[in-house]
Formats: C-alpha cells, sequence, structure tokens
C-alpha cells in the first residue's frame, strides 16, 4: 500500500514539471535497481520518499504510523523538520504519546551517507524484531472512572459493607460511615453466610415433613424462648460515659457518620439491623452494576413539600440537572419544581395557585375533590405524575397525560389546599378501568384517605353506571388498599342483605365491584365454596361482628365519602 501511494505521487509530481532533472535521473536508477531486486525495500522506500512534498511526507509518517510500523526514516529533508517546528502540537510516537525525547522521532540529517543509511536501516531491523516479542497494547472498550469517590470524608472508597466486593461508591456501602472496617465487613459477610446455609439447611429438612399447618419445633420453639430473654436483658436506657460517648461521636462527626447503635437496643435486633443495612446495600450494588443507578448521578433522596420534607422511595425522571441535586425544592399548589430554597421562597411570593387547576367537583368539610384534564392543563399534569413517581414503582406514564382525567384530592386550610393525593382515570378505557393510577401522599398515609381516594372512584363507576376495576398490576402499597376496601363493602353488604340467596352480579351492580373482585375477596375470606358442583358464598357471622365492631369504634369519622356532595356528571365521550 504504501510503495503504490508513493509511485502515484511521485507521477504527480513529475507531472506538474516542477522536478529537476536531478530528481529524474534519481527516479530512473529507483526504477531500474527495483527490477534488478538489488536493492533493498527499505532503502529503495527512503529514497523516494525523500522527493515527496512536504505534505507528502507528513501524510506518508502518519500512514505508517496508522499501519502499526515502527520505521524511521533515516534519510528525511529539512523541509520535513521545517514541518515539525512549525507545528504547534508535539509530533506523536508510534504508541500515540508526545515524544519524550528527540531520540524517539529519529529524524536524520539529509547529508547523510548511503552506508549510515544503511547501517540505520539495520538497526531499525533488529528494532522491529526486538519491538516484536514485546506484547501487544490493548485497548480498553470499558471505562471505570476512578475519580469517583465515597462522599463520607476521610474515605478511601476501598471495601464494602457487604464484605463481597472491594469498592464502594456510596454511603450505603460505606464501611467507615457504618463505623465498621472492611476487614470487619468481610468477617461479618462470612457469619452471614454461614447462618444462612445453616437455616436453608434447616428449612430444607423442615420441608420434606411440612403440612399446611405445621406446629413449631421444640428448637424453634427454644430459639424464640432465647431470643424473647435477650430482649428482656437489653439496657434500659444509656449509662452516663455510654451518652457522653454517643454525644462526642456525634458532635465529631455530625451527619457524616452513623449515629453508635451499641446499648441502644439488644445484640440480637442490632445483628438483624445490620443484616437489613448489608442486603440492601448488596440490592443497590447490583443496581449499580446493571447500570440503572450510576455513579455520580445520584436520584433525588428528599423534597421539600410544603411544611414537610419527604424522603423518597423511587426513581422519578426529572431532568438531570435537577435529579443529581439529590434534594429538589417544590412548590405544594402548582407542582413547579426547583433547585434551591431562595428560589421556593420568591416563587411562592409570586405564586397565584392556591388550589389545583380544574373544575371542584366534591366538597365536604375541608376535603375536595378537583378534575383536571390532562390535555388542559399539561404542565401540572406531568409534574404531578413526575412528584407521583418518586413513592411509586411500577408507574411508566410522566408526559403522555393527554388521554387522562386527574382527580385530585385536597384538605383546605387558611393558605390553601394542600394536595392529599390524586388517581388517574382513562377518558376511554375499553376494559372499563375505573382507575389508572392512584397514590396517597405519605404525610396522609394511614389516616383512611385512600379509602376515600377508592370510594370516591366508585362513585364515580356508579354515576356512570359502569361496573369498574383498577388497571393492573398493582402496587404493594395499592393491593394492601383495594383488599382492604372490597373487604370492607363486601361485609357491609352481607350485614345489611336480609335475603336467602346472594348474588354476586347483584353485588357488583350495587357496589360497582368486578366480579373478579368479588369472587377473588371472597377466596381470601374464606367465604365461597365448592358444594355438589355449585359455588356457596358463607355469611361469617364472626368478620361481620368483627367489623361491626370496628366501625363503632371509629365513630362518626369524616374520612368518608358523601354521594350527595358529589356535583359531576361524566364527562362526553366516555
Amino acid at each position: 500500500f504504501i510503495l503504490g501511494f508513493i509511485k502515484i505521487h511521485m507521477a504527480g509530481s513529475g507531472s506538474d514539471g516542477t522536478e529537476d532533472s536531478d530528481s529524474s535521473a534519481e527516479r530512473e536508477q529507483t526504477n531500474s535497481s527495483e527490477s534488478d531486486g538489488n536493492m533493498p525495500k527499505r532503502q529503495r522506500l527512503t529514497r523516494a520518499s525523500t522527493r515527496l512534498s512536504q505534505s507528502s511526507q507528513v501524510f506518508l509518517i502518519s500512514a505508517v504510523y496508522h499501519y502499526g510500523g515502527v520505521t524511521s526514516f533515516p534519510s528525511d529533508t529539512p523541509d520535513l523538520k521545517r514541518a515539525a517546528d512549525h507545528d504547534e502540537s508535539p509530533p506523536l510516537t508510534p504508541t500515540g504519546n508526545a515524544p519524550s525525547s528527540e531520540s524517539e522521532l529519529d529524524i536524520s540529517s539529509p547529508n547523510a551517507s548511503h552506508d549510515e543509511s544503511q547501517a540505520k536501516d539495520q538497526a531499525n531491523r533488529d528494532s522491529d524484531k526486538d519491538l516484536s516479542h514485546r506484547p501487544k497494547r490493548r485497548r480498553c472498550h470499558e471505562t471505570y472512572n476512578f475519580n469517583m469517590k465515597c462522599p463520607t470524608p476521610g474515605c478511601n472508597s476501598l471495601g464494602h459493607l457487604t464484605g463481597k466486593h472491594e469498592r464502594h461508591f456510596a454511603v450505603s456501602g460505606c464501611p467507615l460511615y457504618h463505623n465498621l472496617s472492611a476487614d470487619e465487613c468481610k468477617v461479618k459477610a462470612i457469619s452471614r453466610e454461614k447462618q444462612e446455609e445453616e437455616v436453608k439447611a434447616q428449612e430444607e429438612s423442615n420441608s420434606r415433613h411440612a403440612t399446611r399447618h405445621q406446629t413449631p419445633t421444640s428448637k424453634q420453639s427454644k430459639y424464640k424462648e432465647q431470643v424473647a430473654e435477650i430482649r428482656k436483658g437489653r439496657n434500659s436506657g444509656l449509662q452516663k460515659e455510654q451518652k457522653e460517648k454517643h454525644m462526642e461521636h456525634r458532635q465529631t462527626h455530625g451527619n457524616t457518620r452513623e449515629p453508635l447503635l451499641e446499648n441502644i437496643t439488644s445484640e440480637y435486633d442490632l445483628e438483624l439491623f445490620r443484616k437489613a443495612q448489608a442486603r440492601a446495600s448488596e440490592d443497590l450494588e447490583k443496581l449499580r452494576i446493571q447500570g440503572q443507578i450510576t455513579e455520580g448521578s445520584n436520584m433525588i433522596k428528599t423534597i421539600l413539600f410544603g411544611r414537610y420534607e419527604l424522603d423518597t422511595w423511587y426513581h422519578s425522571p426529572y431532568p438531570e440537572e435537577y435529579a443529581r441535586l439529590g434534594r429538589l425544592y417544590v412548590c405544594e399548589f402548582c407542582l413547579k419544581y426547583m433547585k434551591s430554597q431562595t428560589i421556593l421562597r420568591r416563587h411562592m411570593a409570586k405564586c397565584v395557585w392556591k388550589h389545583p387547576p380544574g373544575d371542584e367537583v366534591y366538597r365536604k368539610g375541608s376535603i375536595s375533590v378537583f378534575e383536571v384534564d390532562g390535555k388542559k392543563n399539561k404542565i401540572y399534569c406531568q409534574n404531578l405524575c413526575l412528584l407521583a413517581k418518586l413513592f411509586l414503582d411500577h408507574k411508566t406514564l410522566y408526559y403522555d397525560v393527554e388521554p387522562f382525567l386527574f382527580y385530585v384530592m385536597t384538605e383546605a386550610d387558611n393558605t390553601g389546599c394542600h394536595l392529599v393525593g390524586y388517581f388517574s382515570k382513562e377518558k376511554n378505557s375499553f376494559l372499563n378501568y375505573n382507575v389508572s393510577c392512584i397514590l396517597t401522599m405519605p404525610q396522609y398515609m394511614r389516616q383512611g384517605f385512600g379509602k376515600m381516594l377508592i370510594d370516591f372512584s366508585y362513585l364515580l363507576s356508579k354515576v356512570e353506571e359502569k361496573v369498574g376495576s383498577p388497571e393492573r398490576p398493582l402496587s404493594d402499597l395499592g393491593l394492601i388498599s383495594y383488599r382492604s376496601y372490597w373487604k370492607e363493602v363486601l361485609l357491609r353488604y352481607m350485614y345489611n342483605f336480609q335475603g336467602k340467596e346472594i348474588s354476586i352480579k347483584e353485588i357488583s351492580q350495587e357496589t360497582a365491584v368486578n366480579p373478579v373482585d368479588i369472587v377473588s375477596t371472597l377466596q381470601s375470606l374464606q367465604m365461597l365454596k365448592y358444594w355438589k358442583g355449585k359455588h356457596l358464598v358463607l355469611k361469617r357471622q364472626d368478620l361481620i361482628d368483627e367489623w361491626k365492631a370496628k366501625e363503632i369504634k371509629r365513630g362518626n369519622s369524616n374520612k368518608t365519602i358523601d354521594p350527595s356532595s358529589l356535583k359531576w356528571t361524566p364527562p362526553k365521550g366516555t
């Protein structure tokens, strides 16, 4: 390839008439020597290269470098030297790095004799042989960011809380943050593996003779008694010296280290907590290896929402410039997200929103529900979905909000209507789903608002004269809430039912609950039996009495939906 390239350039330089008679004669001599085959190939290459133009020579050198050669050009012309001198960047060696000395360039004088040229050619051939024995330089296609460091002050990123990895890049896997050393983590990991193997072997031996309602073995009962004794013997409080030690640790390290946990609880419970920490750290490490969590792009850990600071549960696809902050500031009325407390304070001074956009379709006391159209209020609904994803695992809808209606529940006070939760619903659902996504904000959980949202969705289905069901798959918390709601609806129906025959179809029409959900709930309550070729619904009075006792104890709570307070008509086309 190089010889052919030289011949082409030699022919080109002769055609434009700039070559003198000496060069023509020398070219004839070179051609004749090529036909005779007496001159070495490298000498022909060297002589021909001296007659190239400056650009041709530079290209030839880069071509030789590109094809892996380490050949020098002993009879280079001064033009090449001048080209190298005028170049702003230093010439590269065949390894691709800047040369450490002039000897690596190997540019010889143009007045060197023929014998010197042959001697240098022989030396170059010997160096080629020497280089051929060296291992080839590998190209690394995998990049590792070794500049990443653990954020814990004084940590060198070595070791891992699980004891299974050599390095860590997050606080969750930092031994120093957890007041441990890398060696201690490895020892604890070996101990945990042994315990897991023993438990697994015990479970395998028990499974051979397992029955559906197996009583605890003597070993299990003894272990339970030992745990109870351990927990009884724990210290009621910290001693004075221990308190001083804890306070000193807190003042020295602040939030950069985990608080000292010794002597706060029993050794058994502390060990359980350490196991849970190691397991969570291992799960995060797996996500990092799979690429779902990358170093340097931490997900949002907390959000400031109104008067609450909320810890997030899952990753949400906020823009990268916001997601990498770790903490987000969100306006609780318009749901706009910001980078700092100052920006939020300035925004709150100018924000005119005091309730969600859309129509207020329900109000009783301080509780209101607003119907927000995803097409009319696109930005608000997108921000609502991004906020919800921080607390939902299976949510996939973020930006395509136009086909949905959002029903936002709020609690009002003298400052405005505060977001309690919401559910979204398709405008045209072919499968009669009455809920696509549902969320109760963490600060309002376990207060009855989740059941209120579910009850409101079924109230809308009753007004539409349809049978509804939530869209699958349900999250873990969603499944618990719906199971509890369906159970309450069925027991209330059973309590008020005075007939002798119960039809699942009639229950479905009266409650707007899908028959499939009714059957699954009856099965979980063990109220559905198959007898003599027929399915029978058993009226379990014990469950009904238990439910009624809870209702009486709860009293007249305002955490219920009043159908008379609904001011809503089904949207057209649904």
